[in-house]
């Protein structure tokens, strides 16, 4: 079906044509340039399917197996392409099974329209087959929500969704569409995009004499550090942060969100932040004299102890999102407004510097951690292979050039600490709600979002049990994604805390597995289980070099654990190196 081409005359009503809700839900994608939905059909929903039918052409429907999967596909698509992600879902538990992913996406910050189907209007409050109160569930979980009873509203609706997911800092909306609303035929006169919302303001005026008051504190600073945060990526503010850095001579330590906003191997790039962080950039946190934090929370894992985090130092914090703002950490300068727009604004007022002494430090405790902590982990005396050595091979073999999607666990912590990164967006990770079972569909939708890319879900065995359906999405959509299980037979992360703070009282963390590869074979995957060292290198090349999606199972340590370390309750100078 060709999209409806409306001219708006200047002096003349709109032309109208006549079309159901259904469909001018899928006019509104295509005007926002949609192109990929993740969904699940089901009874309250099939109007729009049914409306779908006609549209194969202009959009691209990916089937899950789980609704769950399909919000965590639509985080991966929009994570790796800067796009909006898409959702379909029908009511009741099709809406349900949504939630976990929009919890994911609230405290991510990642852009979504998810429209759930609904039973007819007239039967809402009713207990009706598949009713389930959906706005009242997901409103702590979304940007913003909003039912549709009357077709007419729907392409005013979507243009505000739209504009809301992806506008200031992005986030998760759902709208839902009860049934007849879908199949009420309207008068449609087009579809305008939003640009403006009374009473929501999401790029806060800019105070200019808080930017003079930061770079005053920076050009007086002896020994400033900045940490950032995901807000660089998402204001795509990569060029405008390196020149900041850059100019200023200040030690950068991202977040786990923040990585690969620069190079991984940039020389004022000092690793990584929080709890399995690096060594240097969680003691120094404490001896800064200015620290500048760059759209980023301050969330637990990254400051540990808050009476103990940072007390020396003056704190500037920039963040588009104004409730950060001494929320956590008191800020001696709060800057609000797009760091697009502050840094450069910032940048203008320092002074070009270098601190040489100071960069100095960090190096010395990098090189310390190398030694107590990096070296045997890459060289393990033992016959097991580690996680590092896995992940170090990795980057070698694809040049820092793959987009790596981690589910949650050691392996995750790991792969943040050791994967390198040449380009941005190519870090996609389930970091505030800490989500099992996020990296195989969510690795699904960044190959959507970025098809040129290689993309890699680093799993455990663990996780990987909690979405394995989605196997199916990947036979049936032949998606090229390489799965790596690094599976060391427990939960990994749970059984570590438990070995260090609960006397090895190893409780239901030894978990079964099946037989990976045959399950793989299963859904017309090829795949590998590897126990032997020599056998690595050759099966991570086969892995990368095979066309089409390959399952790749290394079996790593059982007890082996992710140091450095901020045990709970403790501040991050009192990171243990073992």
């Amino acid at each position: 079906m060709e999209t409806l081409e409306l001219v708006k005359q200047q002096g003349v009503k709109k032309a109208t044509t006549n079309i159901n809700g259904s469909k001018a839900v899928l006019e509104a994608f295509i005007a926002e340039g949609v192109e990929t939905i993740f969904g699940y059909p089901g009874g309250a929903i099939m109007p729009i399917y049914d409306a779908l039918y006609d549209y194969h052409d202009k959009l691209k429907h990916i089937l899950v197996r789980h609704e769950q999967g399909a919000i965590h596909a639509a985080q991966g698509f929009a994570r790796a392409s800067g796009k909006t992600g898409v959702v379909f879902a029908t009511s009741g538990p099709g809406a349900t099974n949504l939630v976990t992913g929009l919890a994911d996406a609230m405290i991510d910050s990642t852009p979504l329209v998810c429209i759930t189907g609904q039973v007819y209007a007239h039967l809402l409050g009713t207990d009706a087959f598949q009713e389930t109160d959906v706005i009242n569930i997901t409103t702590p979980v979304t940007k913003w929500n909003y039912q549709v009873t009357d077709a007419t509203e729907i392409p005013t609706v979507l243009a505000k969704a739209f504009y809301i997911a992806n506008s200031g800092r992005p986030g998760p909306v759902l709208i839902d569409i009860t049934k007849n609303a879908q199949l009420q035929p309207f008068d449609y006169e087009g579809y305008t995009k939003c640009e403006h919302i009374r009473s929501y303001r999401p790029n806060p005026i800019v105070r200019k004499e808080f930017v003079e008051a930061a770079a005053q504190l920076i050009n007086e600073a002896e020994k400033p550090f900045v940490i950032f945060g995901q807000g660089v990526i998402l204001g795509k503010a990569e060029k405008e942060f390196k020149q900041f850095i850059e100019k200023a001579g200040i030690p950068a330590a991202w977040t786990i969100m923040g990585m690969s906003a620069i190079p991984t191997d940039h020389p004022l790039g000092v690793g990584m932040l929080g709890m399995h962080g690096n060594y240097g950039p969680n003691v120094l946190t404490n001896e800064c004299d200015v620290l500048i934090a760059i759209g980023m929370r301050f969330d637990d894992r990254v400051t540990g102890r808050l009476d103990k985090y940072a007390k020396q130092a003056k704190v500037i914090h920039l963040d588009i999102d104004p409730s950060e703002i001494d929320k956590n950490v008191k800020a001696t300068v709060g800057v609000w407004g797009d760091c697009k727009e502050t840094l450069p604004m910032l940048t203008s007022l320092i002074e070009q510097k270098v601190y040489p002494q100071w960069l100095k430090k960090f190096n010395d405790y990098k090189q310390l951690e190398e030694e107590t902590c990096i070296v045997p982990e890459m060289n393990p005396v033992c016959d097991e292979l580690s996680m590092a050595e896995v992940i170090n091979l990795l980057n070698e073999l694809t040049e820092g050039n793959a987009v790596v999607v981690t589910d949650v666990g050691q392996h995750q912590m790991v792969t943040c600490r050791y994967a390198k990164y040449n380009s941005s967006k190519s870090n996609i990770t389930s970091g505030g709600l800490g989500t099992m079972g996020f990296a195989l569909p969510a690795a699904i939708g960044a190959k959507f979002g970025a098809p040129d890319k290689t993309v890699v879900a680093v799993i455990g065995d663990g996780g990987f049990q909690m979405t394995i359906q989605e196997l199916g999405t990947i036979m049936q959509s032949e998606v090229n994604v390489k799965i790596l299980i690094l599976n060391n037979q427990f939960l990994g992360m749970v059984r570590q805390w438990q070995q260090l703070f609960h006397d090895k009282r190893y409780s239901f963390v030894d978990i079964a597995s099946p037989d990976y590869v045959q399950v793989a074979k299963g859904y017309n995957i090829p795949g590998y289980k590897l126990e032997k060292r020599e056998e690595l290198k050759h099966s991570l090349q086969n892995m990368l070099e095979h066309n089409g999606a390959y399952l790749l199972e290394v079996m790593v340590g059982k007890e082996d654990n992710v140091f450095p370390m901020v045990p709970q309750g403790c501040s991050v100078s009192e990171i243990r190196l073992k």
